[in-house]
């Protein structure tokens, strides 16, 4: 019989990995019924905790880890959104006296898991900060989770009542935005899909549907094509959506790199932006307001959830109270010049 884990003690007693841990290291702020629970999982399971991680618990030092998918992994690679990250996370360590370790790694290694439990290892860090897409993988949260290290998944796609979470509104805003789009007029209205595995991103589809339906529009799956957050997939999307006998008057892309690219495909075939074709993109990145024309966009918030994540790795650490487990950091809608009213359908 395989040897208990603490992830089977949490789900036995029906608590996160984390009251398990503040449990068996006898911590406050536990109420009784519930460590009552948890005693009778341990017993039943007959868990014995890792006294290696038990150690590294108790060695932590003033050092928040942000890891991430690593953008040079790409053939044109864009570093707006790690900037960002960075930026946010690196304010709420320095209002704390914190240091930050940053850790871009390739989300395809199958041994990510091994990586980032030597990593953790090594370093001790307070908490760590997990970029989406590596948030939405269970084995890499899990990875971490085993070292009994506290972690807030960023844009984890879907909040878990049991882990820290940061995310903004994807779904919400994006149908905001294709309501816009449809106010100019836009009946043939294209969505540029993102990567699979960032399930934030797939709520952005997700928004854009719902616009659609709140617009009074009908689906067509010709205006739909899959690309996966990088500048040349938005290059491929954006040519066979513009050489199309019906060519859609609106493009929205769930990223800015793939807008980028649609705006710049647009101007190799002669199509007027935003005079023939409106495009909306997802991030604004420092690109979005440096093209022309400068590309509507909705904002993500990413500073400032990063920010947050960070200051609630802090505030735990400080056994500050956290007053709930997911937050949400509303994104907005940034118009300017690569929209204008549709031309005739």
């Amino acid at each position: 019989m395989p040897k208990a884990t603490i992830d089977d003690v949490a789900n036995l007693a029906g608590v996160s990995m984390k009251t398990v841990s503040r449990v068996v290291n006898k911590e406050p702020n536990v109420r009784e019924s519930t460590r009552i629970k948890v005693e009778e999982a341990i017993a039943r399971l007959n868990y014995r905790p890792n006294q290696s991680a038990r150690n590294l618990a108790s060695q932590r030092t003033r050092l928040i880890g942000l890891i991430y998918d690593d953008p040079s992994a790409y053939e044109i690679p864009s570093a707006g959104y790690v900037i960002n990250m960075q930026q946010g996370t690196l304010r709420a360590c320095r209002k704390a006296h914190y240091e930050l370790l940053i850790h871009p790694c390739n989300y395809r290694n199958n041994n990510l898991g091994e990586e980032l439990s030597e990593l953790i290892e090594q370093a001790r860090p307070a908490g760590i900060v997990l970029a989406a897409p590596l948030s939405n993988m269970p084995k890499v949260v899990k990875a971490i989770e085993s070292t009994k290290t506290p972690l807030v998944c960023l844009s984890p796609g879907k909040a878990d009542s049991q882990r820290l979470s940061v995310a903004t509104n994807d779904r919400e805003i994006c149908a905001e935005m294709t309501r816009y789009l449809a106010s100019l007029g836009h009946k043939r209205i294209a969505f540029i899909t993102g990567h699979p595995s960032h399930k934030a991103v797939a709520n952005r589809y997700l928004g854009y549907l719902d616009g659609l339906r709140q617009s009074g529009l009908k689906f067509s799956e010709r205006l739909v094509l899959n690309g996966d957050n990088s500048f040349d997939s938005g290059v491929i999307c954006s040519e066979k959506l513009l050489k199309r006998k019906r060519a859609p008057t609106a493009i929205f892309a769930a990223n800015d790199d793939m807008a980028v690219a649609a705006i710049r495909v647009a101007d190799q075939l002669g199509i007027d932006v935003p005079g023939q074709l409106s495009i909306a993109g997802f991030d604004d990145i420092s690109l979005a307001r440096q093209i022309f024309p400068t590309l509507t966009t909705i904002r993500q918030p990413l500073s400032r959830m990063s920010e947050q994540a960070a200051t609630l790795l802090i505030n735990e650490r400080n056994d500050k109270v956290v007053a709930a487990n997911s937050v949400t950091i509303p994104a907005s809608l940034q118009i300017r010049d690569s929209t204008g009213p549709a031309r005739d359908q």
